[in-house]
């Protein structure tokens, strides 16, 4: 869908890759470059040995998640829960940027629990700057580790856009993005009028098209014609053949196409052939042929 998004892994901790040779965690397929990957980690000898091996798998960015709020990535101490301690979290990226071939990026809340992010915000960037990192993305949302699940941390806390955006001002050496509830083409454009990027997360995966289909000529400039729906389905053939080969099962890779037609007549006949299908015994490509068959046929 896009020549030019950048997209980030889900965390991948830096303890199941030094410690527990989970190195498959890293393969990606040469399609989805730009790729960025994100690392979870606290202590800076085990990041720069994990960042080394994302380095030497070929990603182009490795980004310290400082944002996500999960019980078990608070148990690891890290995640977001390392928004309270910027010297270790400037330890941790100077480490990997001593051994890094790519850039060092750090994703970030405004803030956790009772901290006032207006105080805590700056100081964090100030330090992230000093060690080093150029870019950042700024979840507009604190992460209330206490009596709020991952799931409600993704909605309840309120956005404070206002707030990232003077963060911009404050710093405008420092590349930032921005993400939180931007679900929408405009939404992006408005933001990007400000923020030098936008991170797009749900609204990307759950209607694809809508926040990637024209993303390359209204973002980026490029000319090309972008693929239409059914263009995506035939482009996808090979990589699921080649998934299917190694072993792999169709459902682990339909099962993240099923927003592709989210709004269009036809999703649902879309979404349930495959959600019904792809289990079955053998299945392949023809079953998703079939399912687009079904939604061009409304």
């Amino acid at each position: 869908m896009s020549h030019h998004a950048l997209l980030y892994t889900e965390m991948v901790t830096a303890p199941a890759l030094v410690r527990g040779g989970a190195r498959h965690l890293l393969t990606f397929s040469n399609q989805e470059h730009p790729v960025a990957v994100q690392l979870g980690g606290s202590d800076p000898v085990e990041l720069a040995e994990a960042t080394k091996m994302c380095c030497d798998e070929g990603y182009d960015e490795v980004n310290l998640n400082v944002g996500c709020p999960s019980d078990r990535v608070q148990s690891g101490a890290f995640g977001a829960i390392l928004m309270r301690d910027p010297d270790l979290v400037a330890r941790c990226v100077s480490a990997m940027r001593a051994v890094s071939s790519v850039d060092v990026t750090v994703k970030c809340r405004i803030g956790v629990d009772d901290q006032v992010a207006e105080d805590i915000l700056p100081d964090f960037l100030t330090k992230m700057q000093s060690a080093g990192v150029t870019r950042l993305t700024i979840h507009a949302r604190k992460a209330w580790l206490q009596g709020l699940s991952p799931k409600e941390n993704r909605d309840i806390p309120p956005l404070d856009y206002d707030l990232v955006h003077a963060m911009k001002r404050a710093f405008p050496d420092l590349h930032l993005s921005i993400n939180g509830g931007i679900a929408t083409e405009e939404a992006m454009l408005e933001q990007l009028d400000v923020m030098d990027g936008v991170m797009v997360g749900r609204a990307a995966y759950y209607q694809p098209y809508d926040i990637l289909g024209n993303a390359d000529a209204l973002i980026y400039g490029d000319t090309r014609t972008p693929l239409s729906r059914a263009e995506i389905v035939f482009a996808m053939q090979e990589y699921i053949e080649r998934h299917l080969s190694g072993g792999g099962k169709l459902g682990q890779v339909t099962r993240h196409m099923l927003g592709l037609f989210a709004g269009q007549p036809g999703a649902r006949r879309w979404r349930r052939i495959l959600s019904e299908g792809a289990p079955r015994e053998g299945a392949d490509f023809a079953l998703v042929h079939e399912a687009l068959k079904a939604v061009e046929a409304v």
